[in-house]
């Protein structure tokens, strides 16, 4: 395209002196926005440089443009065409880059409001179904994570806000759980029992001593008791303080002479025969 069909050929010099001017002048104050904004971006909490980066070239280009947007103004350039020009480009761009702008713009909420942090682990929905892992890298399209099978997983900025997101870390601590069934004896006594639980669970290292263990009874037959013994720890400790706590109560009834059976896991309700009619 020849721009200078668009420009009239009675310019004077004082159009041109200041159609160069706003040229000179958006092309300073571009660079001087692009610091500010790089200076401002740096010092605000959960904002990333890449973030930051993007939105100081952008608002560099905007100037630049309205500095010769400006200057052919001065020069009586007639600007309609190279308008149009530039909205179906823009249509275009918008159009083509509108997912990535939805995610951009998640991106500055999920970094502004930070429902998640490096480091943390998060339940998020996968493909297929739930997903847990540890949060790598916050950037402008999605959150990197990586599963405790080794997984690393991109979840799209935009997916994180709109779908279920839970926090396994943001307390500083989490509960967990194991099942103890123990064997029914005549001089069975079960607050006895509970304290060997309890005791046995806070003597287990990477237990948290300031939440208190917890021992629930769940079911009381003829033959035995089902327990639930509850202690906190570490968010992202869940696995290997869960396998220490069945270990060392395991050994402690052990050493107590009592029958029982730990698990992490619950067991499936016995088949039961119907009655008879």
């Amino acid at each position: 395209m020849d721009l200078t069909q668009f420009i009239p050929t009675n310019v004077t010099v004082w159009q041109l002196v200041f159609a160069a001017l706003s040229v000179i002048a958006g092309w300073i104050g571009s660079r001087y926005a692009r610091k500010g904004i790089l200076a401002l971006g740096r010092r605000a909490p959960g904002v990333s440089d890449t973030m930051v980066d993007v939105a100081a070239r952008l608002v560099q280009y905007v100037l630049i443009f309205l500095g010769i947007g400006i200057g052919l103004g001065f020069l009586g350039a007639s600007i309609q065409p190279l308008l149009a020009v530039t909205i179906i480009a823009v249509v275009v761009v918008v159009l083509v880059l509108r997912g990535v702008a939805d995610n951009f713009a998640a991106g500055v909420l999920v970094q502004s409001r930070q429902p998640v942090r490096l480091g943390e682990e998060i339940l998020f929905e996968g493909p297929d179904g739930p997903l847990t892992g540890v949060v790598k890298e916050l950037n402008g399209r999605s959150v990197i994570v990586v599963t405790a099978d080794g997984r690393t997983a991109h979840v799209p900025n935009a997916r994180l806000l709109s779908d279920i997101l839970v926090n396994d870390s943001r307390h500083g601590a989490r509960r967990s759980e194991v099942q103890v069934r123990v064997a029914r004896t005549g001089s069975g006594d079960l607050e006895a029992l509970t304290g060997i639980l309890a005791d046995a669970a806070a003597g287990t290292e990477g237990v948290h001593a300031r939440e208190p263990v917890g021992v629930l009874v769940q079911e009381v037959s003829d033959g035995r008791w089902i327990l639930r013994l509850q202690f906190w720890h570490h968010p992202l400790h869940a696995a290997t303080v869960t396998s220490a706590v069945v270990v060392g109560v395991a050994a402690a009834l052990e050493r107590a002479g009592i029958a029982g059976v730990v698990t992490d896991a619950a067991a499936a309700p016995p088949l039961i025969a119907p009655e008879a009619p």
